[in-house]
């Protein structure tokens, strides 16, 4: 007889079989890193609700417009392994019973488990508006989604994509490229305003709107029009705007697919709950990605995920492992043509410093914000380059003292001052220093 399920299991035995509910990159990257370590569980069998294989959902927003071929999105197999590796795709998992340790399916399938694992990723947020479950109403999140609007685009005709955030930038200039006339609904009074300041927003529309995209901000979606015949024809705006439509592309959110965990009667809020080693409140049962909530954080972005991987595969294989903590994380739009790298607060506060550089006639824009001689975050249009440095230098808590100015020149010059005054003191708090390109 199997022990109860809130029994506490052995971490330094081998596993014999983990289960794992779900396909995508969270689960083909955490079955990838547990056939690298030493000791991996002798069998894995991934269950994925899609028929298709392990795919980069990364790259769905190029792939729509045009810009690689499909079979770019498929993730590598597996490095072989003695692990014996299952993969059922096309199939559900419809019930968990904890006590039993099993799982069974909706082809009727019964699986025992030594160890679960929920990364059931997520799904596109569904406004609560009439009209919402429309044909031709799509969401933006998975290669059925992106396969879809590929298709919608060959006919040509009119989009409204509902969302000035990163996805709904990506879905409409990739319909965009493909053919159709599009227009972008943002509730706020700029684009991507959870990452960018007003200039970075600003420059970024222009680009758009220069490409042929048609940007509504302050727009407040009040419903989507039938055409008498079940399908949307159109988009009524709270301001009373109607924007006649062929496709309606909701991208204003994403809602963590909880249900199984939450039906097995695991610990849930908005998400799955999970403690610093990836466990749910059930010993024996573990959830990944977008289906989990760290204290009061759930996850869109691949760098957390990737981090909790790590400390699960860890967990999974008897090593130690610190456990996984929340970091700030950076945002790139996957738009070609355009450059955008962002990280931290939007919102300057009083213990501030601002640092910016603009160059209009070049399109490049950086504002820093740092406290304490630290940077705090950072928004780069145009020239990215310092990016990533900028976002090791935040994430390491470097204090640059005197170098502060040069940041705005880059990081060669940066870092030679800093090299220079490593005992520098650090900068005056709530100053402004700015660099306009046009002014001088």
């Amino acid at each position: 007889m199997r022990p109860d399920a809130l029994t506490r299991p052995d971490d330094r035995a081998p596993i014999d079989h983990l289960v794992i509910v779900g396909n995508g990159m969270a689960a083909h990257r955490l079955v990838a890193t547990l056939c690298s370590k030493p000791r991996p569980p002798r069998r894995i069998t991934v269950i994925g609700e899609e028929t298709s294989a392990a795919y980069n959902r990364i790259l769905l927003s190029p792939w729509l417009a045009g810009e690689m071929e499909r079979d770019a999105l498929r993730l590598p197999g597996y490095t072989p392994t003695d692990t014996h590796i299952e993969t059922r795709l096309g199939e559900r998992v419809t019930s968990i019973d904890r006590d039993a340790r099993r799982v069974t399916t909706d082809r009727g399938a019964t699986l025992g488990y030594d160890r679960l694992v929920l990364a059931t990723g997520s799904r596109s947020a569904m406004p609560p508006v009439p009209g919402v479950a429309l044909e031709g109403v799509h969401g933006f999140r998975d290669l059925g989604d992106a396969e879809t609007l590929t298709r919608a685009t060959r006919h040509g005709g009119r989009a409204v994509v509902i969302g000035g955030g990163l996805l709904g930038l990506e879905a409409a200039e990739g319909l965009r490229k493909r053919g159709m006339r599009v227009r972008v609904i943002q509730r706020s009074t700029c684009l991507m305003n959870r990452q960018l300041d007003v200039t970075a927003a600003g420059l970024l529309r222009g680009e758009l709107e220069a490409r042929g995209l048609e940007i509504i901000t302050d727009g407040h979606l009040s419903e989507l029009e039938d055409n008498g015949h079940g399908r949307v024809c159109a988009v009524h705006l709270a301001d009373g705007s109607r924007l006649a439509a062929d496709h309606v592309v909701i991208a204003t959110g994403i809602t963590p697919n909880v249900e199984p965990g939450r039906a097995a009667g695991l610990d849930c809020d908005r998400a799955i709950r999970v403690d610093e080693r990836l466990t749910t409140s059930d010993p024996a049962i573990h959830a990944l990605g977008e289906c989990c909530q760290f204290g009061s954080s759930t996850f869109g972005l691949v760098e957390p995920i990737w981090q909790q991987v790590e400390v699960l595969a860890a967990r999974l294989t008897g090593e130690d492992t610190p456990g996984y903590r929340d970091h700030p994380t950076a945002t790139k739009l996957k738009i070609s043509g355009v450059s955008l790298y962002a990280f931290g607060p939007i919102e300057a506060t009083p213990d501030h410093d601002v640092l910016t550089y603009h160059d209009p006639e070049q399109g490049e824009y950086r504002r820093l914000l740092l406290r304490d001689g630290r940077v705090d975050s950072a928004v780069l249009y145009g020239d990215t380059a310092m990016g990533p440095w900028l976002f090791d230098q935040s994430r390491d808590g470097t204090r640059f003292g005197a170098a502060r100015r040069a940041l705005l020149l880059g990081q060669a010059d940066t870092e030679t001052l800093l090299d220079d005054a490593s005992d520098a003191a650090p900068a005056t708090t709530s100053a402004t220093d700015t660099i306009d390109q046009e002014a001088a």
